[in-house]
């Protein structure tokens, strides 16, 4: 499976999964985030359903427009449809890296609030979200810069071009190179 894709798939899953308490019972979100047990007001009952809606339609629209899920105008172009790829020239997929950016942004400023208020010292559950998002944000960083463009083998040597040789040397391609020179 294919980085990118797992990044997409993943970062869905986690954001339903953060939706579900929301839409279901927002008492356990106020309990757990604040320091007093209380039954959640009209006002924050609704923003907190709304909240959830919204990082379910989020999470279905990532996955739409970066095409993990293949959209086809009807059914019988299902079978003919080819794979859908995240290069850059790829006309199937011209949403994959707008979409991995606004994921990727969205990540790093909800993982860097929950920094915050963890810092704070504010609940734990903070330091689980800090940690997630951190992870879905250094997982989207990787992919937007090493997995959204293919490398370039060099004919001579086969070694890929974003190699370098620091802090070790490649002793193997410059065998190669050696040989063929």
């Amino acid at each position: 499976m294919d980085v990118y894709y797992c990044f997409n798939y993943l970062s869905a899953g986690w954001m339903m999964l953060e939706a579900l308490p929301l839409i279901a019972n927002p008492t356990i979100i106020i309990t757990m985030l604040s320091p007093e047990v209380r039954e959640p007001t009209s006002l924050e009952s609704y923003l907190s359903r709304s909240l959830g809606l919204a990082l379910i339609a989020f999470a279905i629209l990532n996955l739409l427009l970066a095409r993990s899920i293949p959209l086809v105008s009807s059914f019988g172009a299902t079978a003919t449809a080819k794979a859908a790829s995240t290069d850059l020239e790829d006309p199937t997929a011209p949403y994959a890296v707008p979409s991995l950016s606004v994921t990727l942004t969205y990540h790093i400023a909800v993982g860097f609030y929950c920094y915050q208020q963890w810092g704070l010292g504010h609940s734990t559950a903070y330091a689980i979200g800090m940690l997630a998002h951190g992870f879905f944000a250094a997982m989207g960083a990787w992919v937007m810069m090493f997995a959204s463009a293919n490398g370039h083998i060099y004919r001579k040597t086969g070694a890929d071009g974003k190699s370098s040789s620091f802090p070790m040397t490649n002793l193997d391609a410059e065998k190669k190179l050696g040989k063929k020179l």
